[in-house]
């Protein structure tokens, strides 16, 4: 046997290896057990499995070694069943089991994630007094960590008489794999304390796992231990993970110096590189790496396609990423890889490109979650409501197993559409399976609040055992839609109170809720609050308080606010310019836009609308047509129905009605009620009823509900005596069940707002009122003389 050794070791391909299966049967030598183990193992290693079987079934009495080498060329090629069949089959036909089969059957259990299986073979290797064996012992931490039973894992490794590097580096990976990335760190730290070689395995999972926490101080130790040791891994593995590390924790410029550093770059070197730009926003980075990863003919791998795809999805690059797509063709990259099919749909969801997402769907074989997933949230962003609800009506037909991202993205799309029903329906789903999770509570609270269901989403928000910030904030933000603004304040006052865990978004949403109240008192301690959480620097936040400030009638405050941030854009500047000009300080607001196109900020359309409506309310006629013509002229921005109708309503109130109605006539059709309104108020105060007259069929063509139309153009007629038409607008109105919406006034007083209608006896204080207004009353007709004389 020992001449036909070194021939086993030269036989490369399946002929040669045939050739001299044929020669051990001439010569007798294939009855010989290590010959035929190596046989075995040989056909095993060039793909003849069939082969491999053929030897073992002829054998008369396979032992324990053989029926080992047999059960781990069955998990090699991958026959994980199967091998725990013939495992099953060998505890019948031996008694005395060789140490040697275990780790294999352990392996085929964690494959198919069969903890049952697997407990029992740990069972038996009790049983047959191997549990002290390293090798094994190492197998059965390896197998319960990949099925998440970290507490049998964790036993195994607290039992072990003797715990080499390898029994740490399994246990330290098992708590890595199941997301304990802190309990991972600690074990860590008593390995280190502990004293033990540490070799590259085990600190390629200590740095993959302070990438997964962002530990940049620890994964720079880490590196310094790695150099001073001299640690390396052959095919620069440990690199890769360094470099995947410092891109988790946002320090490109240590990547990008190691893999300069690095001699021989790899696909994965390529890849992590690629995937650092990628994760920190630089995605031109990572598609120019990818260029000359190309240049330097190394072929990349599936993850390095779905990096360089999902940078092309973020660029909005089309066409580049059409040409990717190719390549991905042309190289024969498997589609059905995880994550690549659903790249590609994701690639043309963000590029507007739906039917193209439709085509790499359906060429995608086995439609994977996370591809309908991306698919039903491609429509929904291109506001194809029904095809994505329609995608869900299909998963559930096809028994595409739903997750909590599908049903997260379901019930948004019917809270933005206001399919409470579904949405109900959806819910009923989720109790009857154990999709109960927080992200999917998060997302029931939000569709209920959208829908205007906020009792509902109070029921889910008080089922919800552990609240984070996430599910305080859909509440309060649903309270704060559906003008609940009171209970909206008092739930960030309990979050507060109890030292809850807040952020931006809290404050960002409690601040827009005092704005709407119209209390100040409230905002200004809201704004007491951030400043001593530390988040005065967000800069949506300081824009939200300019919005507060200016409209609880404080805009000297407003300034305030804008002078300390220190980083500005679009949206602040056009906001301040708001501030004044909802107070009448126009010239202060142009001031403003000046500075603005000064400090290199280039204005939106949401700026010269605020710019419009400030000259409209002062009658500052020449400057809002040349703020409107410079528009378009100067910064390409196409005016939409409200730019129009605030030149309207400037022309209007200034008394050029015939430039107002030319302004109408040159606007892309439909034009909006609001617009008309504008014109007839004009004529109201100039007292033009000869050009209500003229546009009398384009006033009665209108259907809207808008009531302010219709009650200010049956005044006009009530003031001119057109009583006929007075009464056919007023009976119109309550055909179509159109009521005039109630004026109202507030006023803050010690820190509570009080609001007042016409004709409103709610508060409790009403006789105290009537009293006033009675003794002012009586004051005012004493001293009518004199009054008269002061207005003369």
């Amino acid at each position: 046997m020992i001449q036909y050794m070194p021939l086993f070791r030269a036989c490369s391909n399946s002929r040669t290896l045939t050739q001299l299966h044929a020669k051990l049967i001439i010569t007798g030598l294939h009855k010989d057990p290590v010959a035929s183990t190596k046989l075995m193992e040989s056909y095993a290693e060039v793909g003849l499995f069939d082969s491999s079987m053929l030897v073992f079934d002829n054998f008369p009495r396979p032992d324990s070694f053989m029926w080992g080498v047999i059960i781990k060329c069955h998990v090699w090629n991958g026959f994980f069943q199967e091998s725990l069949s013939l495992y099953h089959n060998l505890l019948f036909q031996l008694t005395q089991l060789s140490s040697f089969i275990f780790p294999s059957v352990l392996r085929a259990c964690s494959a198919i994630g069969n903890l049952g299986f697997g407990q029992k073979v740990h069972g038996s290797i009790i049983k047959y007094g191997f549990e002290s064996d390293s090798v094994i012992e190492t197998a059965l931490l390896n197998m319960y960590g990949e099925m998440g039973c970290l507490d049998n894992a964790r036993k195994v490794f607290d039992f072990m008489p003797m715990r080499d590097v390898v029994s740490w580096s399994s246990i330290l990976s098992s708590y890595v794999q199941n997301g304990l990335v802190t309990e991972a760190l600690d074990i860590f730290g008593k390995m280190v304390a502990e004293g033990l070689a540490i070799d590259a395995v085990t600190m390629l999972i200590a740095a993959e796992a302070c990438g997964e926490l962002g530990l940049w101080r620890l994964g720079k130790s880490l590196h310094g231990f790695v150099v001073r040791r001299d640690i390396y891994t052959g095919g620069g593995r440990l690199d890769t993970s360094l470099i995947a590390m410092y891109g988790k924790c946002g320090d490109l410029i240590s990547s990008e110096r190691l893999f300069a550093k690095a001699t021989d770059k790899n696909t994965s070197l390529w890849t992590a590189m690629i995937s650092s730009y990628h994760q920190n926003g630089c995605h031109e980075e990572a598609l120019k790496t990818f260029l000359k990863m190309k240049t330097l003919d190394v072929e990349p791998n599936a993850v390095t396609m779905i990096c360089v795809l999902s940078s092309c999805a973020r660029l909005g690059w089309l066409e580049e990423g059409k040409s990717i797509h190719g390549f991905v063709i042309r190289t024969a990259i498997d589609l059905e890889s995880d994550l690549l099919g659903p790249a590609l749909v994701d690639l043309y969801a963000s590029c507007g490109r739906v039917r193209d997402c439709d085509k790499v769907f359906d060429i995608t074989q086995e439609m994977r979650t996370i591809s309908w997933n991306m698919l039903i949230s491609g429509y929904a962003q291109e506001g194809m409501a029904g095809e994505s609800l329609n995608l869900f009506k299909q998963m559930l037909v096809r028994g595409v197993v739903v997750d909590c991202f599908t049903l997260s993205s379901v019930l948004s799309i019917c809270g933005d559409v206001g399919f409470s029903k579904l949405g109900h329906q959806i819910h009923s789903y989720v109790l009857k399976t154990t999709l109960s999770n927080e992200f999917v509570q998060n997302s029931l609270i939000s569709m209920y609040s959208k829908c205007g269901l906020v009792d509902s989403a109070l029921i889910i928000f008080d089922d919800v055992h552990e609240k984070g910030v996430v599910t305080w904030n859909n509440m309060i933000c649903g309270f704060s839609q559906n003008g609940n603004l009171k209970e909206a304040i008092a739930f960030f006052r309990e979050m507060y109170s109890n030292s809850l865990e807040m952020n931006e978004v809290t404050f960002l949403t409690i601040v827009q809720a005092c704005s709407s109240l119209g209390c100040i008192e409230k905002g200004k301690l809201v704004h007491q609050k951030l400043i001593s959480y530390g988040l005065r620097e967000d800069m949506y936040i300081s824009t939200a308080l300019i919005d507060m400030y200016a409209k609880c009638g404080d805009p000297e405050i407003a300034q305030r606010v804008f002078d300390t941030m220190s980083d500005r854009n679009v949206v602040s500047w056009s906001t301040l310019i708001g501030a004044y000009g909802m107070h009448g300080h126009v010239d202060a607001a142009i001031g403003v836009f000046h500075k603005m196109i000064e400090s290199g900020i280039r204005p939106n359309a949401v700026t010269f609308m605020n710019l419009l409506s400030a000259c409209s309310h002062a009658g500052y006629l020449e400057e809002g047509k040349s703020f409107f013509n410079r528009m378009t002229r100067s910064f390409g921005i196409q005016p939409n129905s409200d730019h129009y109708g605030c030149l309207v309503d400037l022309l209007s109130r200034a008394g050029d009605l015939n430039g107002a109605q030319e302004v109408i006539a040159s606007m892309p059709p439909p034009v909006h009620a609001s617009i008309w309104s504008s014109l007839v108020n004009g004529c109201r105060i100039h007292q033009r009823m000869d050009v209500v007259e003229s546009i009398t069929e384009n006033l009665v063509n209108i259907c809207t509900d808008d009531t302010g139309y219709y009650t200010l153009l049956s005044n006009l007629y009530a003031e001119e005596g057109e009583w006929v038409k007075f009464i056919t607008l007023r009976t119109n109105m309550k055909r179509r069940g159109l009521q005039k919406v109630q004026g109202c006034s507030m006023i803050e007083v010690d820190r509570r707002v009080h609001r007042f209608g016409a004709y409103d006896e709610s508060s409790s204080q009403k006789q105290d009122i009537y009293c006033l207004l009675d003794n002012f009353h009586s004051w005012v007709q004493s001293h009518i003389s004199e009054l008269d004389a002061f207005v003369a």
